[in-house]
């Protein structure tokens, strides 16, 4: 299990009934628990997994599922019906249940015992039967659910039930999460912004405002002594010039001014218990921050760099919907070794079948993804507010395949917009020092561009190489928003058609509410 997981619970619900006996039930109980614990044992579920027993009344449904509301650790359902269970039973429980719900359609026996079946095997062992009346009742209720089937020994039957609680940890630490402000958005631009109600209503966490002058008063504590520490701590993890140490030079106080600069963010995200934030580079306090020394001497792009690294959500330009998702992304991926990071179109290259688009952003993309030990560096920023040196870690990111995604603002409702993409290796850009990533989007650079684009997707996008697009599937579910997933299969005249399906889905949904 993983330790970040390691206070979380997904608890097991089995269903049945007293049609059969006592005996009967004792006989599922026992087969409930050989399975839970043969799930934990496999090694390959991230979350505990908690029996929680037979519910073989409205009743007890019902009271277990409330229970299953109000517990933090717990984080998601699984039920599974041993045996034939009544799904009007389920109606109460199902309607009060808020958190995220799996059926497992499995069985606790792998094959018919062929020469020994009789009625008391087929009484007792009837998923087939159960998990379809089961079924109907979701489909009836319009119950939000992760459908897995399969046998509950196999791989990957596992890693399905696996990928869910990874995506149910996610979604309960967005329930909680809180995203802070640090400037608006910049200015004019569509695609970053959105409805913060609808998105707390809708996705659960909360957007705020912090002006920089209450930012100042966090800055003016921050101590030499500890910005001295963190600045040893950077020369110590980065490679680096070792000119770059001395204490005499401007690129020294620059990245001095970077570490007090992070130290700043840190206090402020931790003294308001916030998970992730926003900044824009034309608002970094005092505009004539070189003779007041009260405020951001530079984009704090190093800060943000090392921040997400540690989980925190970040957003450039004021893009809250996208540091909440990177948030989520961050928490999906803890204990898995690919790296994730925030991420921007910047510029295209076009090669034929290798035409790609150049991920980077100004200076903030995560070292999650380095393929090398970033560097740090100091360069001259021609950008925002202050045009000056400035201190960032630069790297290329690892070649690989990978997904990205991102959550825009439709107005009727929000959209997620996922593609699979494959990161490839660059060239050197000795006139552009900053972190960044090669990829072609998925199937190819012409349809998943082109598809992107048509879905109205964002510049701005979260990256992982270690997700795939049945994470963001689940994690589409749970929210009930709308998924659009371009991959290997996409084909740009069935991508338009989904676009006008789900429009006229949205709009008749909206209608009927």
């Amino acid at each position: 299990m993983v330790k970040a997981f390691e206070n979380l619970e997904v608890w097991f619900v089995t269903g049945a009934q007293l049609l059969y006996g006592g005996d009967a039930v004792v006989q599922v109980d026992g087969h409930s628990k050989e399975m839970v614990n043969g799930l934990n044992e496999s090694g390959r579920l991230p979350i505990k997994v908690v029996y929680k027993g037979t519910a073989n009344s409205s009743k007890e449904v019902a009271d277990v599922f409330a229970q299953a509301n109000n517990d933090k650790r717990c984080v998601g359902v699984i039920t599974w019906m041993h045996t034939f269970s009544p799904a009007k039973m389920w109606i109460h429980g199902l309607q009060l249940l808020r958190k995220p719900l799996l059926h497992l359609h499995t069985q606790f026996n792998e094959q018919i015992p062929w020469n020994d079946i009789d009625m008391d095997f087929m009484n007792l062992n009837q998923s087939a039967h159960g998990d379809r009346e089961y079924g109907h009742i979701l489909a009836r209720l319009r119950k939000p659910s992760k459908l897995v089937v399969g046998y509950w020994k196999e791989a990957k039957t596992q890693d399905h039930i696996a990928v869910w609680e990874r995506v149910c940890a996610a979604w309960a630490d967005a329930q909680d999460t809180l995203i802070l402000r640090f400037g608006d958005q910049m200015n004019n631009v569509a695609v970053t912004d959105g409805d913060k109600v609808a998105a707390e209503q809708v996705l659960g966490y909360h957007v705020d405002y912090c002006p920089f002058s209450e930012v100042m008063t966090y800055f003016d504590k921050v101590k030499d002594a500890d910005v001295d520490a963190l600045v040893a701590e950077y020369f110590r993890l980065y490679d680096h010039d070792a000119k770059l140490e001395d204490k005499s030079t401007v690129e020294y106080k620059k990245v001095w001014n970077s570490a007090k600069a992070e130290l700043t963010l840190r206090a402020v995200l931790e003294d308001k218990g916030a998970k992730g934030f926003t900044t824009n580079f034309d608002d970094l306090g005092d505009v004539d921050v070189e003779k007041t020394g009260r405020g951001f001497d530079q984009i704090p792009g190093l800060a943000s760099q090392r921040m997400m690294a540690d989980g925190y959500g970040f957003g450039a330009e004021g893009d809250w919907k996208t540091a909440a998702l990177f948030r989520s992304v961050w928490v999906m991926t803890q204990g898995m070794k690919g790296g994730c990071s925030f991420l921007e179109d910047y510029t295209l290259n076009f090669n034929g079948e290798q035409s790609a688009i150049l991920q980077a952003h100004m200076l903030e993309v995560c070292p999650l993804i380095a393929a090398q030990k970033p560097r740090l560096e100091v360069h001259f920023l021609g950008i925002g507010v202050r045009k000056t040196p400035t201190a960032r870690l630069v790297f290329t990111s690892k070649v690989g395949e990978g997904v990205t995604a991102t959550v825009v603002d439709m107005g009727n409702r929000f959209r997620m917009i996922v593609n699979d993409v494959k990161c490839i290796e660059p060239k050197p850009l000795p006139k552009l020092p900053v972190a960044s990533a090669l990829w072609i989007p998925q199937p190819d650079f012409e349809i998943g561009a082109g598809c992107w684009i048509t879905a109205g997707g964002t510049h701005h996008s979260c990256f992982s190489y270690d997700l795939s697009d049945e994470y963001w599937r689940d994690y589409a579910e749970i929210a009930g928003i709308e998924c659009l997933v371009i991959n290997k299969d996409t084909k740009v005249e069935d991508f338009k058609k989904e676009l006008r399906f789900n429009e006229v889905y949205y709009m008749l949904n909206k209608a009927l509410m």
